[in-house]
């Protein structure tokens, strides 16, 4: 007996797409990886598979609705089973936590710099304040 192919419908679609892309910038965040080590996802083989499928979000037309790129870095670290062992340690959670926000203060100085034009003229002075109303002379 053969089964039946549901067409996904347009909504079907769009809340796969809001669901999936809500999974994926969770993935930022060292904690939640940690989060899914501890509760056995990350050895679940479907679960595996699903992160693999997850790969087409690093195509630049999916890629341009993530908030957080650095999901991606993680996403892709996942698809290795010696990474997802790793995962379950608390030590492992805290540096991965530590060296993203290390990485995220330095990018965002870096992009500071950056973004500055290169000729900027300081700002002007403010006027110098006055010492009360002016004196009169008699």
């Amino acid at each position: 007996m053969a089964a039946k192919v549901m067409a996904e419908t347009e909504e079907q679609s769009r809340i796969r797409f809001q669901v999936e892309l809500e999974f994926v910038q969770c993935l930022a965040n060292p904690n939640y990886i940690h989060f899914l080590a501890q509760r056995g996802y990350l050895k679940e083989q479907t679960f595996v598979n699903y992160l693999r499928y997850l790969q087409y979000w690093r195509e630049p037309e999916y890629a341009r609705y993530l908030k957080y790129p650095m999901c991606l870095h993680f996403l892709e670290l996942l698809q290795h089973e010696a990474f997802r062992r790793e995962c379950v340690s608390a030590q492992v959670c805290k540096f991965m936590d530590d060296q993203a926000i290390l990485l995220w203060q330095h990018y965002t100085r870096r992009r500071t710099r950056t973004l500055q034009p290169p000729d900027t003229p300081a700002p002007p002075a403010p006027p110098a304040a006055q010492q009360g109303p002016p004196r009169q002379q008699s």
